[in-house]
Order: C-alpha cells, then structure tokens, then sequence
C-alpha cells in the first residue's frame, strides 16, 4: 500500500510507524556519579598517608589474604577521608587504588556508592540530622528545621559561610530508641527536643564539645519513665539459686 503514495506520504507514514526504544531526554544533573576536575578536586592535587596512618594502613591491610587485601579498601578510605578533612577526594581515592594494586575504577565504584564517603568538602562540624520513621514519628522534622536555622537559614547538603558547619539529612543511624537524634562527627546526640538542639549546635559555633549521648538525661536506653519491671526481690525459696546451693 506504502508503495502506491507519493514518495513525501510514504515516508511520513514509515516515520510514524517507527518505534521508539526511549524518548526521555537526556539531562544534567549534580546527583550524577560523576567527577569533574576542580581546582580543589583533581588528581594532581598530591595525598598520601601521613606516617602514624601508613603504619595504620598496614596494620588493616594485614588482616586479610594478600590475595585478598583489596578487601581493605573501604576502612582506608575512610582513613584517608579523615585524613582529608572529612571529604574523599579523587586524589585520595587514586592514592588508596594504588596502595592496594587495585584498578582505580573499583575504588570509584566503593567510594560513589556508599553515602558515607563525602566526595566534596565539609565544614569542621559535620551535621546529619537522622529523619527515618522512628526518628520522624518522633520530631525529627522539626530538629532538622531547628538546626538548619540555628545555622542562618542554610538548606539540609549546605555548609555555613565560615566553613563550621555543614548538614545533611540522613537515614536511619541505628538509635531508634533514643529519637530523634542527630550525629556530629563520630558523636550521637540523643533524645532530642528543638531546645536541647540549639544548646548542642551553640556548643560547636563556640568550639566547645557538648556530652554525647543522651540529652534528656537517660544514660543510655532505658525507659525514661523508670523501671517497670523486675522491681522487687524474686519469690520462692531463693533469690538466685535453690535452697541445695545457698
């Protein structure tokens, strides 16, 4: 039938016949895992170890087969990261690539897929505001908005001005009984109400380190409203142990 229609009416129909696999137009975007050299970020910015976290990396590179040392590759990186200032950089991820013989495609892919590993700078106090289920059953939301404006109005994935702060919103951080809560550093803060949040974020503005844990004044998990439970002397003939033993 295409044959019989003049040649324009022919191809407009094959044309329209066509399928198309996708249509989706390609876009930009910064969630992308990809590296672009910066002034700040390229892989001739030098990194290596410094002494004390040499002798550390050999210490975590011994404890897995030679054949098997790339196993190592995620504790060092977390040590370079530290060693960095908080952040993992290309050159930091070539450095550790190297250390362990592996391709430096590999250390990418560890360092792009785990969310821990900041692939670009952070403030001194690195803020994560945990907003999973428990946490936000709880009042995260609202610790969240409190930090954020604490710190002059910057958004969660922002760093302060004076380069002191920089938060981020987080999933879950494994103390769901004590939410909401939010981490600074390595340091759990816990139990937290928009007051006790401010009093912990003023404490690091003024260089100060507040006690970790919880801030409601539980000292770990135990119920807040005191013990339910086991609160009188077992019955029976013993307390501990039968009468044969005591």
């Amino acid at each position: 039938m295409l044959s019989r229609l003049p040649k324009c009416l022919a191809t407009t129909s094959r044309a329209a016949q066509r399928r198309f696999i996708s249509t989706t137009p390609q876009r930009k975007s910064d969630a992308l895992f990809v590296h672009r050299d910066t002034t700040y970020n390229n892989p001739k910015v030098p990194f290596e170890f410094s002494p004390e976290n040499s002798k550390r990396a050999q210490e975590i590179i011994a404890r897995y087969p030679a054949q098997y040392k790339k196993a190592a590759v995620i504790p060092l990186l977390d040590l370079g990261q530290r060693q960095n200032k908080g952040w993992t950089s290309i050159s930091v991820m070539n450095y550790v690539a190297n250390l362990l013989e592996m391709p430096p495609m590999r250390v990418y892919e560890v360092a792009t897929f785990y969310t821990m590993f900041n692939r670009e700078p952070i403030g001194k106090n690195f803020v994560q505001v945990c907003t999973t289920t428990p946490c936000m059953l709880r009042g995260s939301t609202e610790i969240l908005n409190t930090v954020c404006q604490q710190l002059g109005g910057i958004k969660p994935g922002e760093t302060t001005k004076d380069g002191k702060f920089t938060v981020i919103e987080v999933e879950c951080q494994g103390a769901c009984s004590n939410a909401p809560m939010l981490v600074v550093g390595d340091d759990f803060y816990e139990d937290l109400t928009p007051e006790t949040t401010k009093k912990v974020i003023d404490a690091f503005a003024r260089g100060e380190k507040p006690k970790p844990g919880p801030q409601s004044g539980r000292h770990t998990s135990e119920n807040s409203a005191g013990f339910t439970a086991l609160t009188s002397k077992p019955y029976g003939p013993g307390e501990f142990c039968s009468p044969e033993f005591q």
